[in-house]
């Protein structure tokens, strides 16, 4: 029988997670930080994997003050860099025999133009390559069992930019449009979450995606400063409307990495109004997300950019 799924779903409702191991990107702040305190309070294991070590453990200080008893481990990791991934995940699988948490969370937002090092559009190298070669790398360490998650950190921005083109996702051919690439990159982020769902065996790990609504973070006033002086004067006026805490955002993250109820291919995102904030609930996305064969493309383009294949 499927548990239940309350309406008001709190850090309350974690399960006990002691003997659980959980990888979270980008955990030094904001909804990863929350995400990486809220599982070692309940007892995980906790590992913050982070591209600036120096403000990782100070996160890490942090989260032990909180959970004296938690473990929590810094590991290196910076996104944009296919070597950097590869590196990360081979100390992961040298440490750990067993994640039952993988937390895609990092991300960049509204950036100028700019490449990876592997010479990828710098929003959709980091924020979906980076994951997918991560998840490829490390998945074969989640148990089969429907308690071990990949959960992939999207955005309601998902919904931005149009059409993605999979014939141009380095902007050779148009003028380079921030914000329509960083929409495509939580497009992505989607896609790939479904089509994993799929391509997972039906005893587990699962697949699932979030997004925190509206979160008051660094990174989205951090964004903001690439933005243009109307945006930001927008950002400043619905700010107090529409955005919430990270720990509130950070919710939608550990319900699905957590909640017993979950199923593989899920969204979960914030109940209020345009999913902005609020208590999180199982939410739909865009219909170019459920696109079936946009999923496969962007799959075996994937596999292409990264050189990374995923364990059958």
């Amino acid at each position: 029988m499927t548990a239940s799924k309350p309406a008001h779903w709190t850090t309350q409702d974690i399960p006990d997670q002691h003997g659980r191991t959980a990888v979270i990107t980008g955990a030094n702040t904001g909804i990863g930080f929350e995400t990486a305190k809220a599982l070692a309070l309940r007892g995980a294991a906790v590992v913050l994997a982070v591209r600036d070590t120096d403000k990782g453990k100070r996160a890490a200080e942090e989260i032990a003050l909180a959970a004296p008893t938690a473990s929590v481990r810094v590991q290196r990791l910076d996104l944009s860099s296919l070597a950097s991934v590869r590196e990360a995940a081979g100390e992961l699988r040298d440490a750990y025999a067993r994640i039952d948490m993988l937390i895609n969370n990092a991300g960049v937002m509204y950036t100028p133009q700019a490449t990876t090092a592997d010479g990828y559009e710098l929003q959709f190298g980091t924020n979906h390559l980076g994951h997918f070669a991560l998840t490829g790398l490390l998945l074969d360490r989640l148990p089969a069992s429907p308690a071990s998650r990949v959960v992939t950190v999207s955005s309601a921005g998902h919904r931005m930019g149009g059409p993605i083109d999979l014939d141009d996702l380095d902007w050779r051919t148009r003028p380079y449009d921030r914000t329509a690439a960083y929409g495509h990159s939580k497009l992505a982020n989607l896609l790939f979450t479904y089509e994993l769902a799929r391509r997972l065996s039906a005893d587990g790990p699962l697949a699932v995606a979030a997004h925190p609504g509206g979160s008051d973070t660094t990174g989205s006033r951090s964004a903001m400063a690439h933005s243009s002086a109307v945006t930001r004067a927008a950002f400043a006026a619905i700010r107090p409307l529409l955005l919430q805490s990270p720990e509130r955002g950070a919710l939608p993250v550990l319900r699905a990495a957590t909640d017993p109820g979950v199923r593989g291919g899920e969204f979960y995102g914030p109940r209020g109004f345009q999913q902005s904030k609020g208590y999180p609930k199982v939410v739909r996305s865009s219909a170019q997300s459920y696109d079936r064969s946009l999923q496969g493309r962007l799959w075996t383009l994937s596999q292409d950019m990264t050189g990374v294949a995923f364990p059958a």
